[in-house]
């Protein structure tokens, strides 16, 4: 059991153990019963804010870069700081890590299913993501889940915690709607635990985990933060919760119901999902459009990671804004991110 729970199970007013021998009995220490932490300040949640947006736009930067362009806003900040604001917020640069296999301490990661799948048909995969939902005084962590080829918003849920709990609620409600033959997530430890995983395995369903500093591996999910973020949240700037919870909530609505896709013949989400059909007006290769999307070829070649995508290809030297030799070996290995670089970079 988890921190978390060991400390609910405290009872402060227990007729015979006292507080001593319950935190002795549960491993607690006396001062975890009684510590508040200290809520972030206003500065540190306009920094998040702006790292946020500045993400969206280019998600191979690091913490020495978003630092570097935070400096070049204006801001007094240096790496340490940003480090530490993006990985509360949970997000990392787009790179090939070291030591990829290593798994989350006690949770077993399962293989990637989707390489070279044809998505054809709706409930044939599912995805799973969290972001980071930024507030006027603070912020909250939001789970969706999706339907890959309807891109129909199955269930989300809000929290201002990152355990497992409000995963699996939202895994629980989408089941509701239907049973996907392959669920794909990332190797965070909200999707790896068991909790989560033996709902799946318990309704019969192949699991499916990306790789490590692959977040286009689940390029759907992706997509749909952001389109919620530029289209609402960045809009609205929520003050309370209440009105995040029925701000994305219209929002999902809207997207599932109104919203059409060009992708899809320009039909809705839920138009596709609820016929369980194909598109109107898809072209013949949809299939194959679609897995090309969804899953690039790939083939390692000695310390380099070539990836082939639909859209054309740069040269055999691409060079970009700042003429570095980390940036053109990072747009020879990874082509797609020439289409991401920030015009203001």
């Amino acid at each position: 059991m988890n921190r978390e729970g060991r400390l609910g199970m405290v009872h402060q007013e227990h007729p015979r153990l006292s507080m001593v021998r319950q935190c002795a009995l549960l491993g607690l220490s006396r001062s975890s019963l009684y510590y508040r932490p200290k809520g972030l300040d206003e500065y540190d949640l306009e920094l998040m804010a702006l790292i946020d947006r500045q993400y969206l736009e280019t998600p191979f930067y690091g913490s020495r870069r978003m630092a570097a362009w935070l400096r070049a806003q204006g801001h007094r900040v240096n790496r340490k700081r940003v480090r530490r604001l993006m990985r509360l917020m949970g997000i990392t640069a787009i790179y090939r890590p070291p030591n990829t296999s290593k798994p989350w301490r006690g949770h077993k990661v399962y293989p990637y299913l989707l390489r070279g799948l044809k998505v054809n048909r709706v409930n044939q995969v599912w995805g799973a993501d969290i972001t980071y939902i930024p507030m006027v005084h603070g912020f909250m962590y939001l789970v969706a889940i999706m339907d890959w080829y309807s891109r129909y918003v199955l269930a989300w849920r809000l929290s201002n915690t990152l355990d497992s709990d409000f995963c699996v609620d939202a895994l629980e409600e989408a089941l509701g709607k239907g049973t996907p033959e392959i669920f794909n997530t990332d190797q965070g430890s909200q999707f790896t635990g068991e909790a989560f995983t033996k709902v799946l395995l318990r309704h019969g369903i192949q699991i499916s985990m990306d790789g490590k500093g692959r977040c286009r591996d689940n390029v759907f999910v992706e997509r749909l933060w952001r389109s919620l973020k530029y289209e609402e949240v960045y809009l609205k700037g929520y003050q309370r919760v209440p009105e995040a919870r029925a701000g994305i909530g219209a929002y999902f609505r809207f997207y599932n119901q109104e919203r059409p896709h060009q992708a899809l013949g320009y039909r809705t989400p839920g138009e596709v999902f609820e016929t369980r059909g194909p598109s109107a007006g898809m072209a013949d290769d949809a299939e194959e459009t679609i897995m090309a999307q969804q899953e690039p070829e790939r083939r390692c070649t000695e310390n380099k990671d070539v990836i082939s995508y639909s859209w054309p290809k740069p040269g055999p030297q691409v060079v970009l804004p700042g003429e570095g030799r980390r940036e053109t070996l990072l747009a020879q290995s990874y082509p797609c991110l020439n289409h991401w670089v920030h015009p203001t970079r």
